[in-house]
């Protein structure tokens, strides 16, 4: 119950890290390059942090199996 903010916030980038790629793949626009840069220190950070909290929201499948 604890870590209940980290499961939101985790789900809430990896929403934006997908709704990204939706507009990489519809329209060519890579909305966090247009945003930080094209591959500049703060993209690369935002880059990581939706992969990351992507393999964390992997940790969802095992607790819905669970029943919590």
């Amino acid at each position: 119950m604890g870590n209940r903010w980290l499961d939101y916030s985790a789900l809430a980038i990896t929403i934006i890290g997908a709704v990204n790629w939706g507009l990489i793949g519809f329209f060519e626009l890579d909305l966090v390059a247009w945003l930080f840069g094209n591959l500049t220190w703060v993209s690369r950070i935002v880059y990581a942090l939706v992969g990351i909290c992507g393999l964390y929201c992997l940790t969802f499948y095992g607790r819905i199996c669970d029943g919590e």
